[in-house]
């Protein structure tokens, strides 16, 4: 790790650089769809490369960020691509508001500002089915969230497909002028944080829960709220620990995986404390 502290990162954006910089090869982000059978393992730098890729796809084709459109609505699961707009929309200056792709969508009120919406592509059909979101929306984007980064299985007139556009963008990013602490950068439930405050929740997180960069995280929640974005990106970012996030959990697979993943903390996991001590439940 780095001598300067992580929690001394003013953005994400920042606290991502200094991952990269401090330990680029170790694992970030294990991403597991327990209904697929899924696996995706990302180093600091990978997911810093698909990071920046993604950030200069909504700069460079969409005019994103500080002066141009400035929020995101993200119609997304929990999800490694999912992490990674996330990362991408705050390095950029972009606002983001996460919805749950399984959640009520067709009545949804829009931003009153231009916005840019990611869509996974199982709820694209709901979204551009005379949905609000949809209909007014500066630009759509269909994920596949294919495990092999394949492309939309159809892709709607008007909807830029990600897998195939993305891979043309440059992987290194230089945030924009105007894209600092003070940006808006989240609205979710009943919060909206600037990226300084963001930084600063989960560096509180982070300490509530003594995690450290020897920590394996392993996160089932819901990107769709604050804790569960604080769980699965932004307290692991801050402490140097790695995280596994799950999709469609399966808990009989659980206590196979916490001894293949050597995890050491759970949150969000239904079940009770592990009765040796070596895994912390910390909610």
């Amino acid at each position: 790790m780095t001598d300067e502290p992580e929690s001394a990162a003013r953005t994400p954006a920042e606290l991502l650089r200094r991952r990269v910089a401090a330990d680029p090869t170790r694992p970030l982000v294990t991403f597991y769809d327990d209904a697929t059978g899924e696996r995706v393992e990302l180093s600091a730098r990978t997911f810093d490369n698909w990071v920046a890729k993604t950030a200069n796809l909504l700069v460079d084709e969409f005019g994103a960020g500080p002066g141009g459109v400035e929020h995101a609505v993200l119609v997304l699961p929990e999800h490694w691509q999912s992490a990674v707009w996330l990362m991408a929309c705050w390095s950029a200056g972009v606002a983001v508001q996460v919805m749950d792709p399984t959640g009520p969508l067709a009545d949804v009120a829009p931003p009153d500002e231009p916005y840019l919406l990611a869509v996974a592509e199982e709820a694209l059909a709901d979204i551009l089915d005379g949905a609000p979101l949809g209909a007014d929306a500066d630009e759509i984007v269909g994920l596949s969230l294919h495990a092999l980064g394949g492309p939309l299985s159809a892709a709607p007139p008007g909807v830029t497909d990600y897998a195939v556009e993305v891979r043309a963008h440059g992987d290194r990013f230089r945030p924009p002028a105007g894209a600092g602490p003070d940006t808006l950068a989240l609205s979710v439930t009943k919060d909206t944080l600037t990226a300084g405050e963001l930084v600063g929740a989960a560096a509180r997180t982070a300490a509530k829960w003594a995690l450290d960069s020897q920590d394996r995280l392993l996160v089932a929640m819901s990107f769709a709220t604050l804790d569960g974005l604080l769980a699965s990106l932004l307290a692991p970012l801050v402490s140097g620990a790695s995280v596994i996030i799950q999709r469609n959990f399966d808990k009989t697979l659980l206590d196979r995986r916490l001894t293949l993943e050597h995890v050491t903390a759970v949150v969000g996991v239904p079940g009770g404390n592990d009765a040796t001590g070596s895994v912390r439940r910390l909610a």
